[in-house]
């Protein structure tokens, strides 16, 4: 009996706790612009960020023609899967190259 009692008082202390509002105090420091950063700081973050995603994957391609052109032991398919997966490498690290130029021509779009 005594702990639905204790219960029922955190209960009610609880739902008091809730219902009476408390006053909310505003920051008299006027108006908080919640930027990190510049507009050119971002994207130069997104290079860096892209060139480093695509110059990963091109070398996972890499690696991958090596493996599959290694192991193909004459079969003629797994040569031609290796050579797609070299040709896609070597287009990754071409998009890896362009990003700066990629990204030059949207801060010429969006003016920063």
């Amino acid at each position: 009996m005594q702990r639905g009692a204790i219960a029922w008082t955190a209960a009610a202390v609880a739902g008091v706790l809730i219902a009476v509002p408390s006053p909310a105090f505003a920051d008299p420091a006027g108006p908080v612009v919640v930027a990190a950063n510049t507009l050119p700081v971002v994207i130069g973050n997104l290079q860096a960020w892209v060139m480093g995603l695509l110059a990963a994957v091109a070398s996972l391609f890499l690696v991958l023609a090596g493996v599959y052109w290694a192991t193909a032991g004459g079969d003629p398919a797994q040569v031609d899967k290796g050579k797609s997966a070299l040709k896609n490498a070597l287009v990754g690290y071409g998009l890896a190259v362009l990003a700066p130029v990629l990204l030059e021509v949207v801060k010429g779009i969006v003016g920063a």
